[in-house]
């Protein structure tokens, strides 16, 4: 029986700090909610071309980057994300391709 109480405080207390943290954790996700939205907003020939501009010119890349609302691990989930769908990487290669790199 004490160890269920124990185990039931552990659980309460447990939740209790998350609970407390949980505010700060929402602001924080909300900070990042807009490279997000960027991020989603951009269709795979976008990515693509935007890689390409990237390899073209690497010395600005954090500028294309932020002038699309992206940062470099914002950019890294985006085309991993149109990885995962083999036509949207198709299309991807070929805005890349495409625009010269």
């Amino acid at each position: 029986m004490k160890s269920i109480s124990a185990v039931v405080a552990i659980v309460a207390l447990t939740l209790t700090i998350g609970c407390r943290n949980q505010p700060a954790s929402s602001t924080s996700n909300s900070s990042n909610t807009q490279p997000a939205v960027a991020q989603a907003s951009l269709t795979p020939e976008q990515l693509g071309e935007l890689g390409a501009a990237i390899k073209k010119s690497p010395n600005d890349a954090q500028r294309l980057l932020s002038d699309h609302g992206l940062s470099e691990e914002s950019f890294e989930q985006a085309v991993r994300k149109v990885a995962e769908d083999p036509a949207a990487s198709k299309r991807y290669a070929a805005a890349y391709h495409k625009a010269g790199a």
